[in-house]
């Protein structure tokens, strides 16, 4: 009666619980971003593949290999794989646990005496079952749980943060990539244009219009637009080893399918941003923060309860027997069954301060939240900026590159007249190249900012991702004999 009265206790208290319950916290955040109008209604924000509005189906291909390939998108599944068991591990400590035994033993017992005999060897055999289930009174194993179940949240936004990193470093280093040929193909261009200046001198010196240094000043200015080659190429190759890498692939993988020159990639403008309170569903890192921020308010309630006094319920049941046919009617049976109580009597001061270490540990990660959140805000913001300045700038180069092309072409043919000097071509000539070349990186940068922008947005994969397949499978890993370790 006794032990019926003890389980009714303690199963109207196992619902009790010590520790913080955790909360998601309001933060206040801005109403509008800083290029916004109040005026101006808002359009929520475009994020779903929001790659494929630069119009590239190389760059799509790309993407969708990364995904497939990428080794630290398969760390992050892995990471969800080891969450996802741990958090099964986990919570199987809410539930009574049971064990089997069985034994046999041959025994003999010798005489210790003169005048005893030594008895005859018999056989035992015993079979038994332990269960044993903690209750949990004040909630120590569930907090435990809660703290896992948050943990696996976190890691499942984890891959997508990584899905979101992976997404925007592939499409910037495929625009720089092509913008880097876009300006080898420039470079060779106008070297090729002041190298018939340089033709044109020397005709002229040879009909004595002009000088050796004027053939000599032509000639080396075409060398030096064509030493701009080589390191083009290299930073080329360098995007190109990147993108390899990115997708999983040896870094030369990509370079003979990438090899013919593609137009740089160019976004659809403007882009709606929604309202900043959008970062926080958005963005996967501010959401990862807010869940590590839960799982540590839970540790606090687990460390709180190890403080508590706990109770488990423990009983098994044997039987043994001289004959093994014996065990089921002819043998001796025992069981034992009864609550354990433990309570914390002195520990100086150890649990205490796990608390407070845990209460420590929340706040650093309720701290890290708020930068996230605050990191989230600074990117759009400085994306935003850059886009739109770029686009000016751009605008003024394009003007600019036009003009030079203008005053290098009337250059040319009054240098063939007579009528101006040769520093006057070679100096419109470098100024149109050097015009050109900026153009090309402006359209560049246009698409890093556009890139940038939908990455601080929380833009990245909203397809199927395969979690549940591992990177390894074993083979023949059921009981079987042991072989020697392979060694070297």
């Amino acid at each position: 009666m006794r032990i019926a009265v003890l389980t009714l206790t303690a199963t109207a208290l196992a619902g009790c619980a010590v520790g913080p319950d955790y909360q998601k916290p309001v933060l206040a955040m801005p109403a509008m971003w800083s290029d916004q109008k109040p005026s101006r209604p808002t359009k929520p924000s475009r994020l779903s593949k929001w790659w494929q509005r630069l119009r590239d189906p190389q760059l799509n291909a790309l993407i969708d290999e990364a995904v497939a390939g990428n080794l630290d998108v398969a760390t992050a599944k892995a990471r969800i794989r080891e969450a996802r068991a741990s958090y099964r591990q986990t919570a199987g400590t809410l539930f009574p646990s049971a064990d089997g035994s069985a034994s046999a033993t041959r025994n003999k017992t010798a005489a210790t005496t003169s005048a005893g005999t030594d008895s005859d060897p018999y056989s035992q055999y015993q079979t038994g079952f332990d269960a044993s289930w903690e209750l949990d009174l004040f909630g120590a194993n569930r907090r435990n749980v809660e703290a896992a179940r948050y943990g696996l949240d976190a890691s499942e936004e984890e891959l997508r943060s990584t899905l979101l990193t992976l997404i925007g470093d592939v499409a910037s280093y495929y625009a720089e990539a092509c913008g880097y040929q876009a300006r080898i193909g420039l470079a060779r261009r106008a070297a090729a244009s002041q190298m018939q200046t340089a033709a044109l001198t020397r005709a002229m010196a040879q009909a004595g219009m002009s000088t050796a240094a004027d053939v000599a000043k032509a000639k080396g200015q075409a060398s030096s637009t064509e030493a701009d080659v080589p390191t083009l190429e290299a930073s080329y190759a360098e995007a190109m080893h990147r993108l390899s890498v990115l997708t999983g692939r040896p870094p030369a993988a990509l370079t003979d399918r990438l090899k013919r020159s593609a137009p740089i990639p160019t976004p659809r403008l403007p882009i709606p941003t929604g309202i900043p309170a959008n970062i926080l569903l958005a963005r996967p890192d501010v959401r990862m923060a807010e869940r590590q921020y839960a799982q540590y308010t839970a540790r606090i309630g687990q460390a709180e309860a190890a403080r508590y006094p706990s109770v488990s319920l423990t009983g098994d049941i044997d039987t043994s027997a001289l004959k093994l046919g014996d065990l089921g009617k002819s043998s001796s049976i025992g069981w034992s069954f009864g609550p354990t109580l433990s309570v914390p009597v002195f520990n100086a001061g150890q649990l205490k301060a796990a608390v407070e270490v845990a209460r420590a540990q929340r706040d650093q990660y309720f701290i890290a939240y708020r930068s996230s959140v605050l990191t989230a805000l600074e990117e759009v913001e400085n994306a935003i900026v850059s886009l739109a300045q770029e686009r000016v700038r751009n605008t003024k180069l394009a003007s600019s590159a036009k003009s030079y092309a203008d005053a290098a072409r009337l250059e040319r043919a009054l240098y063939k007249s007579g009528e101006t000097s040769l520093l006057d071509v070679l100096d419109a000539e470098r100024s149109l190249y050097s015009a050109e070349d900026d153009l090309l990186q402006s359209r560049v940068a246009i698409a890093t900012d556009y890139i940038a922008l939908n990455k601080a947005l929380g833009g990245g994969w909203d397809g199927t991702i395969d979690i549940a397949k591992p990177e390894i499978v074993d083979v023949k890993t059921g009981p079987r004999l042991a072989s020697k370790p392979v060694t070297q």
